[in-house]
């Protein structure tokens, strides 16, 4: 039996499930197993059911004293699921949209059309599509903030056509041009924060802009292409996902899904090795390589090396060229959460996001001094793979040539082969990380793995289901947290535990039900994004399974919780429209204001009735003008 599957409707992870390559070595679930036979460890632990492990017991203390101290972090009451087409708060919270998709940036540029969607003249003036990662900077006196656009919903941005595909060269352009990046000066007055129209700082970055290529990888054979035969200048940035901050003050924009932008015109284009690995196959997504040679891997083979990056963007000076920062090695980047050293070295932790995938790393040779060149610290330091021990222990592992006997620019360039080859621990599609700013610890957000214990993956290594996860699909995710040996983020050691496992104890009393900190008022299903406030609050976004049906039943529309590390307290803040992923998260220089993102809505939200569905970010603020949270 034929099934018709509609590509334009798919999620990236579906697009991967159809395209299939999946990666090899050591599972996560199988970690915690064996960690869970250990009586030292099991004394750090709560075990849930069929022999799920979670968070210590004593953080989930219910105390009296503990529970008013929780109490006290949250500023807000929690809100329950909700189902419906629009963002719902709390109470004595309001939200308006502060730009959508579609919302000139400068002024004497089309505005969007029902019927056709962004002309081409307008769509490098506009607001990009399906808003992620997002970061505020403060410029004199002015607030920026950079915004990426991970992908389009082809039959949005081109309504008039019934498949939803570009049909001619204008069209992809059209496509490649809503995706990337948007810095946008913004301001508050008396009818809230809105886009100010020709501000000298607005700028969209797109599929088309030149980027150069940095650090140990630039200039490699493979890095070089017939257009750019020193293989240091790349055109555009693409799959824009989560986001970074540096600490002097750029935006890093994380290059996720790239593979599924190239594919063949030749059927029979046998593809180079190392395609395979990262799901890079002869089919397209949006059918740019027959359109835009760059894309067909049958004319450029290098091209899709020039992706998969972590880019450097200075909102500051608008006329500055993006930065391909190869050092921190090439994979589906989800975010990339920057800290320093004891000693001022900088260290950006990192997530691939597919199943099976690896943590990675990366610690600065250099050292970063306020005020001085900074223009090199992402260039020349270590990239490390995180290995988590069965025993709450952990080491990241260096990717060096003679670990991995790969040459210095291999290892970057095929960083997933690297990792493979150092017996990384494959983990359960690791999505944003983030560094709490008032204690020396990171978490990263495993969001699923429906692949757990129902087959090999493309290495041939099959991971049971097993420890933290002991369903053969784990539709639900979970967090680990990690605390680096002697406080310094640079060491090479750390100790682990989980902060949550979601589940739905409506529907399950076992270890789907969730660990401790999870009930009824909280659940949700797989966390992706995730930010910490100034006060050291966590702040956790989903992008799950919305339909409010079987397993997922009362977890409702995707959502924003509030956590509190210390007690393991977890509210939920926000809600967002039917078929929209929460995705992104800012705050404004006094923190009155938090700037979250609402990605495919598949609701007309927010205009109404008959309107194209529009990803937006909206603008959240307390009634009384009191800090957020």
């Amino acid at each position: 039996m034929n099934i018709e599957i509609d590509k334009s409707t798919l999620s990236w992870d579906e697009w991967d499930e159809l395209h299939d390559p999946r990666p090899e070595e050591t599972g996560f679930d199988r970690v915690v197993e064996r960690a869970m036979t250990r009586r030292g460890f099991l004394g750090n632990l709560v075990v849930l059911g069929s022999g799920a492990a979670v968070m210590g017991t004593g953080l989930l203390s219910s105390g009296s004293a503990r529970a008013q101290e929780a109490a006290s972090r949250f500023a807000f009451t929690p809100i329950a699921a909700q189902t419906d087409a629009t963002v719902h708060v709390p109470e004595g919270y309001s939200w308006q949209p502060l730009v959508k998709w579609g919302d000139p940036l400068f002024s004497g540029v089309d505005p969007l059309s029902q019927e056709t969607g962004i002309s081409l003249e307008a769509s490098d003036k506009v607001f990009g599509e399906n808003t992620d990662g997002m970061e505020l900077f403060v410029v004199g006196n002015r607030q920026l903030i950079a915004v990426n656009h991970e992908y389009v919903n082809t039959k949005v941005n081109l309504p008039h056509r019934a498949d939803g595909m570009p049909a001619n060269a204008d069209e992809v352009r059209i496509l490649q041009n809503m995706q990337g990046v948007t810095v946008m000066e913004v301001a508050e007055g008396p009818d809230g924060w809105a886009v100010v129209i020709d501000s000298p700082y607005n700028r969209r970055i797109h599929h088309n802009t030149p980027m150069r290529i940095s650090g140990p990888a630039a200039g490699h054979d493979l890095m070089k292409t017939e257009a750019d035969p020193e293989g240091v200048l790349a055109l555009g940035t693409l799959n824009n996902c989560g986001s970074g901050k540096t600490p002097w003050g750029t935006y890093l924009t994380c290059e996720e899904n790239f593979n599924g932008y190239f594919g063949s015109t030749d059927a029979s284009f046998e593809r180079p090795e190392g395609f395979a690995r990262y799901g890079i196959g002869l089919e397209g997504r949006y059918r740019y390589e027959q359109f835009d040679p760059r894309f067909d891997i049958s004319m450029n083979p290098n091209e899709p090396n020039r992706h998969g990056w972590v880019v450097e963007i200075d909102p500051a000076d608008p006329g500055s060229t993006p930065v391909k920062r190869t050092a921190l090695g090439r994979f589906k980047h989800e975010n990339a959460a920057c800290a320093l050293a004891r000693d001022g070295r900088v260290v950006v932790y990192m997530g691939d996001d597919e199943r099976g995938e690896f943590m990675y790393k990366f610690v600065s040779s250099g050292i970063y001094v306020p005020g001085g060149d900074t223009s090199g610290l992402l260039d020349d330091g270590q990239l490390y793979v995180a290995r988590f021990n069965d025993d709450g222990t952990g080491e990241w592992v260096a990717l060096t040539p003679e670990a991995t006997g790969m040459s210095a620019e291999e290892i970057l360039i095929f960083s997933r082969t690297a990792g493979s080859r150092v017996n990384a621990t494959t983990m359960d599609r690791p999505e944003w990380v983030a560094v709490n700013p008032v204690a020396v610890e990171g978490y990263c957000c495993l969001t699923n793995n429906t692949r757990r214990g129902v087959r090999a993956n493309a290495g041939g290594d099959w991971t049971p289901a097993s420890g933290p996860n002991p369903r053969a699909e784990n539709g639900y995710g979970q967090i680990v947290r990690w605390y680096p040996e002697a406080d310094d983020h640079a060491a090479s050691g750390f100790t682990w535990d989980l902060y949550v496992m979601a589940g739905n104890p409506a529907v399950h009393s076992d270890a789907y039900a969730g660990s401790e900190n999870i009930n009824e008022g909280n659940m949700f299903n797989s966390p992706d994004g995730m930010m910490f406030d100034s006060t050291g609050l966590v702040w956790i976004q989903t992008d799950g399974d919305d339909s409010n049906e079987g397993d997922f039943a009362g977890q409702g529309n995707n959502q924003m919780l509030a956590g509190d590390p210390a007690t393991g307290r977890i509210e939920r803040f926000l809600t967002g429209p039917s078929g929209s992923e929460v995705t992104g998260l800012t705050w404004s220089a006094d923190r009155r204001t938090m700037f979250v993102g609402i990605q495919h809505p598949d609701a007309p939200f927010p205009d109404g009735d008959g309107a194209l569905p529009r990803s937006t970010v909206v603008a959240v603020k307390r009634d009384d003008n009191a800090l957020v949270g």
